[in-house]
């Protein structure tokens, strides 16, 4: 007798042996797109894209979220299952990475920090509309997953170089920017719009989760999770 959990793995099996739904869950390891994007990408038609994501939806390989900026957009994101079922990547590109959000005050401060202690690798931060200090909130999130922020300040975005990993971790700001192609993009909420005391926390594991997805070493003195205290 089949288990409700061999069903399932077998149900995600299936949608990603589909060669077109592969190539959209490995673009999905990497960034979060909105559908049109994904037609861009793959040069689909908007009905049979409809139908590979409603088969990777089925299937637990994806999930959709709606906007923080624009209310009427959805992001596609890939889930941890299918993650663990394609296994690690390929390979990660050594670039220097760049995070951009709205005010430089956390998610992308927390990025950053983040890549820096875990890899090893240069990563820097910025904002289109920078606030004049890092929330305290971020402050004490890095600290206790073991990275640190005493010393950020918030900065403007400016001009953009070129041969730089850009990651835009705010939906308002992928959406003014009009990205180039090879830009990622994480949907992830602002932690000072929510109520909740683990707010800050939360974002710290969605980014380790997500750097753990796209092959960023753990480093041996960082936190898979925040200690939370």
């Amino acid at each position: 007798m089949k288990t409700k959990s061999i069903e399932s793995r077998a149900q995600l099996h299936a949608a990603l042996g589909d060669e077109t739904r592969l190539a959209i869950a490995e673009e999905l390891r990497f960034s979060d797109r909105s559908p049109t994007e994904l037609a861009q990408r793959f040069s689909l038609k908007s009905n049979l894209l409809a139908h590979h994501l409603d088969v990777l939806e089925a299937s637990s390989a994806i999930e959709r979220v709606v906007s923080a900026g624009d209310a009427r957009r959805r992001y596609v994101r890939l889930t941890s299952a299918a993650v663990e079922l394609m296994g690690p990547p390929a390979s990660l590109p050594h670039k220097e990475v760049l995070f951009l959000c709205t005010r430089n005050s956390a998610r992308s401060q927390l990025a950053s920090a983040l890549w820096c202690t875990r890899s090893g690798r240069p990563a820097r931060s910025a904002g289109t509309h920078p606030a004049t200090a890092v929330h305290p909130g971020a402050i004490a999130a890095a600290t206790r997953a073991g990275a640190s922020l005493e010393s950020a300040v918030p900065t403007a975005m400016g001009r953009i170089p070129g041969g730089v990993q850009v990651i835009t971790v705010c939906d308002l700001v992928h959406e003014k920017l009009e990205p180039r192609d090879d830009w990622w993009h994480w949907s992830i909420p602002a932690p000072s719009a929510s109520k909740k005391s683990t707010a800050f926390d939360a974002v710290v594991d969605e980014l380790n989760e997500r750097m753990t997805r796209i092959g960023v070493p753990l480093a041996g003195g960082q936190h898979g999770k925040a200690e939370r205290r």
